[in-house]
């Protein structure tokens, strides 16, 4: 029996909803001659096959004998206005396991195949209804954990990334137009807008020089349009990290001493009871975690066990895995009873946090010193070093709160966005008057690094004054890695590497 293969065109289904119980689900199908094979199993099958697109038919489906399997609504979509661009029908049936599958289990009996994973959006992306950085995007708003996630990923869908690109892709297969017009143009010839009676424009110094001269000096031709086309690859690239944090989230941790109120500034953040407060220090005796969203950015707020040499060996399992907690944190919250004011093991500790022996191979995470019960005592004075910022607040009450919330989100931000990220510009140094639009995939990133790779080094020869026979070939990789970007070049491989992590039925 052979594979199924993402290129092959045959009619496919699969559930396009959850296996649960529900009021609905909804199974999906695509491919040539789909809405006939759909017709074979339908209690009215004159009134599907005759159904014009964007349309619905109220009817039955019905298994192999004739025997009804349940009553389902039939979107109809018809080539190339529908999600996949080939003709399609959802089914629309009543919620739950043995009748979702039920269902499907009629289109596979009746001449339709499993869809692989992301084989729907495969041919989407085949058929031109989408290129793959918005095939991507998908993805990210299926798993998008915040509203502030769903609306990056829906700016990805709608085309944003993909208008960039190209964009850019523009100006550099421009430039690179006028590089190899330059390596074909003869003396004799004379090129418009270029040259005029053999001779080419120095850009540095504005004079004319020989255009074989020109050629051999590396003279290249729509440099400022080549500077700003990486300026705003650089903008990209490093746009990649902030998307990435609203992608996939931060780690937060709670640190601090027992008894400090780190389980009762948890319940405060996410807003419900889940860890247990009591007055005796040691209640915590393993981490607790949960998710929110801060202002937008999912969070893994993480309330770790209170900081200390426990002689109860389960306590002490718990402050150890607390500590392996820590390591991997992107943002630490540190705890003080405001009770009992600053202590020398909060000096201790917030300096074994700040030490590098404790990060070995990567960056300290930021440091929030958290006043606790502010509501009964207020900050007092402390002269902790390095000027850590501290937040007075109250677990109990939720004074400070917000504006802990608030730092927190700020924290994140400055430590994941490289400095300079701002908005890009056109080439003639206009405003685009809106934020810059943001890679979030790792092949995103690794193919803008490639374009902008490819631009440093051919300004580089350009400015040691190397043939431009050894630079067109820069500017042509930057063209190409752009163009895999939006999948104008791209390989089966990749292309099966990409969407086989959708989930099935998209």
């Amino acid at each position: 029996m052979n594979r199924p293969s993402y290129g092959s065109d045959d009619p496919i289904a699969a559930h396009a909803t959850p296996l649960a119980e529900s009021a609905l689900a909804v199974i999906r199908s695509s491919g040539p001659g789909c809405i006939d094979l759909v017709a074979n199993l339908f209690s009215r099958p004159k009134a599907l096959r005759e159904a014009p697109g964007n349309t619905i038919v109220h009817g039955w489906i019905q298994n192999s004998r004739g025997e009804k399997v349940d009553e389902v609504l039939l979107s109809v979509f018809r080539s190339p206005r529908s999600y996949t661009g080939e003709d399609a029908v959802d089914i629309s049936c009543h919620g739950g396991i043995a009748t979702a599958r039920s269902v499907l289990q009629c289109l596979l009996d009746g001449g339709f195949r499993q869809a692989l994973p992301g084989e729907f959006t495969f041919r989407a992306f085949m058929n031109g209804k989408l290129d793959l950085t918005r095939s991507e995007s998908v993805v990210e708003l299926i798993e998008a954990k915040t509203d502030e996630s769903r609306r990056h990923a829906l700016d990805r869908l709608s085309g944003a990334l993909e208008s960039e690109i190209k964009a850019i892709k523009e100006e550099l297969v421009h430039a690179l137009a006028a590089t190899e017009l330059f390596l074909d143009y003869s003396e004799d010839d004379g090129v418009s807008g270029i040259a005029e009676d053999g001779l080419a424009l120095d850009s540095e110094n504005s004079d004319t020089i020989p255009m074989a001269a020109a050629e051999a000096a590396g003279l290249m031709p729509d440099r400022p349009r080549i500077e700003q086309a990486l300026r705003d690859l650089e903008t990209l690239a490093a746009s990649y990290r902030i998307e990435k944090l609203y992608r996939d989230g931060a780690l937060v941790a709670i640190a601090g001493r027992p008894n400090a109120g780190k389980s009762s500034l948890f319940n405060r953040l996410i807003k419900e009871e889940r860890s247990i407060v009591t007055d005796i220090p040691g209640t915590t005796r393993d981490y607790i975690e949960a998710w929110i969203s801060l202002e937008g950015i999912p969070v893994r707020l993480v309330d770790t066990a209170g900081l200390r040499h426990a002689e109860d060996p389960i306590e002490q399992m718990g402050v150890e895995r607390s500590r392996s907690i820590l390591q991997t944190a992107d943002l630490i919250l540190f705890l003080v009873d405001g009770k009992g004011g600053f202590q020398d093991a909060d000096v201790t500790l917030l300096q074994e946090y700040q030490s590098e022996a404790l990060w070995q191979n990567r960056k300290a995470p930021p440091i929030l010193v958290v006043w606790n019960k502010v509501d009964v005592a207020p900050l007092a004075e402390h002269g902790l070093r390095n000027a850590l910022p501290v937040f007075a607040v109250s677990a109990k009450t939720g004074i400070g709160i917000p504006e802990l919330a608030h730092a927190m989100k700020a924290a994140l931000e400055e430590n994941t966005a490289p400095a300079g990220l701002q908005q890009r510009s056109t080439v003639a140094g206009e405003s685009q008057g809106r934020a810059a639009v943001g890679i979030a995939s790792e092949r995103q990133k690794a193919l803008v690094d490639r374009a902008v790779a490819a631009l440093r080094e051919a300004l580089q020869l350009a400015d040691s004054h190397a043939p431009l026979d050894l630079i067109a070939p820069e500017l042509r990789d930057a063209v190409e890695a752009l163009g895999e970007i939006t999948g104008e070049v791209s390989t089966a491989e990749i292309l099966e590497t990409m969407f086989s992590r959708f989930c099935v039925g998209k």
